[in-house]
């Protein structure tokens, strides 16, 4: 037998103990953390892959074939569905709920926190890396998500683009499907953003606002509270509080009359809103003043620029102007100044 011959032979011999010996290993170290899962009461699939220096808490349910990295923390009482996966630097909190084929971090610098009571939908993407071609490889980048959140399938959710930024949602939101949240956003609380809605970068949601289906906001625009953007909206301008706007090019519609109901303002509050908006946004055609003039005007008169609801409006309004902002959106009836 030629040399070749007799090596090839040893290693055939060889291969199965060391497989043997390899097997053994896996079954010790998924036995032994098997038993420290069932201590603390939860539940791992014998197909799910969970590294040994992940930190799970009390009373998770991890299905088959989800993977978690050595860098994920998963609060108590999470539930990871079939193919889910927690990569990366990510924190978990407590009563989440990460549907089949959702992937929560990615394996970059940074970190990825989602608060407690969330649901994240079936395949979504939660704390990956941003689209914006300033990102520069191994710069942290950063996302943070609040508490009660129900995120649904198919939404991208973007980690900030640079280290001194974060991507943020408060609390309380319901993203539906397929929408989109680019990097640096700032999301508030109580939104409802319906299926499609996508914010560009650094885009600025303050609470209780509402989006119709198929909404485009263009990077660095503001979106005040208590506003709705209709179902196909472009919006390239701020949307000031209480406002509701519509088109492509956005315009202003009118208030937001259904939704500052429907949030409990009062009858007075409205009837005051309604008629600030009038004086600067429908002037009558005998008024010859700019619409500067119009807010000037409304700023001046005692009776409603001391009611807290009509001085908000104005505060936002009067911001979308300042440090290089983009302005608000036009209105068809202002005049040419």
């Amino acid at each position: 037998m030629s040399a070749a011959a007799a090596a090839a032979r040893a290693a055939r011999l060889l291969l199965p103990c060391l497989s043997q010996t390899t097997a053994t290993r896996l079954l010790h170290a998924s036995a032994s953390q098997g038993a420290a899962r069932e201590a603390s009461g939860s539940f791992i699939h014998p197909a799910a892959v969970v590294h040994p220096d992940a930190v799970v808490g009390q009373g998770v349910s991890i299905g088959p074939f989800c993977t978690v990295g050595p860098s994920a923390r998963i609060g108590d009482a999470c539930q990871l569905h079939a193919g889910s996966h927690v990569v990366g630097d990510t924190e978990l909190g407590e009563g989440c709920v990460v549907q089949t084929g959702a992937i929560l971090g990615a394996d970059i610098p940074g970190q990825t926190v989602i608060g407690e009571n969330n649901i994240i939908g079936h395949y979504a993407t939660v704390g990956i890396k941003c689209q914006d071609l300033k990102y520069k490889t191994g710069d942290e980048c950063f996302l943070h998500i609040g508490r009660n959140n129900e995120i649904r399938e198919y939404c991208s959710i973007h980690r900030s683009s640079k280290s001194c930024d974060c991507t943020v949602i408060g609390d309380n939101n319901l993203i539906m499907g397929s929408c989109h949240i680019a990097h640096d956003c700032k999301i508030g609380n109580n939104n409802i953003f319906a299926n499609n809605t996508l914010f560009a970068g650094h885009v600025v949601v303050e609470d209780c606002t509402h989006t119709a289906g198929a909404v485009v906001v263009h990077q660095f625009c503001h979106i005040g509270s208590y506003s709705f953007l209709g179902g196909g909206s472009v919006v390239a301008q701020d949307v000031p509080r209480y406002m509701m706007v519509a088109g492509d090019r956005a315009e202003l519609r009118g208030l937001n009359l259904e939704g500052l109901r429907r949030n409990g303002f009062s009858d007075q509050e409205v009837r005051s809103l309604r008629k600030a908006y009038q004086k600067v946004f429908m002037p009558t055609i005998t008024i010859e003043s700019s619409f500067e003039e119009r807010l000037a005007e409304l700023e001046r008169e005692n009776e409603l620029s001391k009611t807290p609801a009509v001085s908000c409006m104005v505060e936002s309004i009067r911001m979308s102007f300042d440090q290089g902002r983009r302005g608000i959106c036009k209105f068809r009836s202002w005049n040419s100044s």
